[in-house]
């Protein structure tokens, strides 16, 4: 019984060690009036982290990336402060059409 017990406990140990942190899929949306430092801290923040950009918006003051989601956290706490929106990036469909 205590090799049992002791097997569960090394197979639990190493599946936390192997644990990784999921990727997401997000847009970030800042104001027009953000600084450009503060949307290129965000962009700096997802790389260190081991995400990536995937696309930069010209237009409007956004990127899309794909990010741990310890990050995504990080980055949505202290950009509240600046109105900036995260959301997953999904697909959108303009029509009912489900073929």
């Amino acid at each position: 019984m205590r090799f049992f017990t002791t097997v569960v406990a090394v197979l639990a140990a190493a599946h936390g060690a192997f644990a990784v942190d999921i990727q997401k899929d997000i847009i970030i949306t800042f104001p027009s009036g953000t600084a450009d430092d503060i949307v290129n801290r965000a962009m700096v923040d997802i790389r260190k982290a081991g995400g990536m950009i995937t696309h930069e918006y010209q237009l409007i003051k956004a990127f899309a990336a794909k990010a741990p989601q310890k990050v995504v956290e990080s980055v949505t706490a202290w950009s509240a402060e600046y109105n900036a929106v995260i959301e997953e990036d999904n697909m959108v469909k303009i029509s009912n059409d489900i073929s």
